[in-house]
């Protein structure tokens, strides 16, 4: 049975855009990318010395489990040329699932909903643009509900131009 699956993309080595859009199109190995985000240009927000990013959402529908569309975005992450050196370091390529239907998964390093995601506005921002209704499993709230929680706090985003 289909999923819908978020995932938060996000790049700041290299050319990032570009970064992004070679992802997205390798995402369709996975399922199909029902919505993507506008881009938008973000603040580092734990390791504050390097490079902005660039961030969207992808919503995208997927066949496969959990896990195995964990291993295949692994595998889309690497073939992208990231190499994790410096934890929350510079990348040309992350990608986080927020949510994965309405599952709540705690597996090994599988977490979904993400961990962090309702104190990122890098997640909330793009997320609440194309799923603002989609509610969060845990906390109950939606997208659009927690963004308007963060105040001023959550990291500096820019929309940039629509994709």
């Amino acid at each position: 049975m289909p999923q819908q699956a978020y995932l938060s993309l996000g790049s700041n080595l290299g050319d990032p855009v570009a970064n992004l859009h070679a992802c997205i199109g390798r995402l369709s190995t996975l399922g199909e990318v029902k919505q993507v985000s506008s881009f938008y240009s973000t603040e580092p927000m734990e390791l504050r010395e390097q490079s902005w990013f660039i961030n969207c959402v992808v919503e995208l529908e997927t066949e496969l489990a959990a896990e195995h569309l964990l291993a295949g975005i692994q595998d889309i992450e690497a073939a992208l040329g990231r190499v994790r050196e410096i934890s929350k370091g510079p990348r040309t390529i992350d990608i986080d699932i927020l949510f994965f239907g309405s599952f709540v998964i705690q597996e090994g390093s599988l977490r979904i909903p993400h961990p962090a995601m309702h104190e990122r506005r890098f997640v909330l921002a793009p997320l609440a643009e194309i799923a603002p209704q989609l509610k969060h499993p845990i906390l109950q709230k939606t997208a659009a509900e927690l963004l308007s929680q963060l105040g001023t706090a959550g990291g500096i985003v820019k929309r940039l131009a629509p994709r």
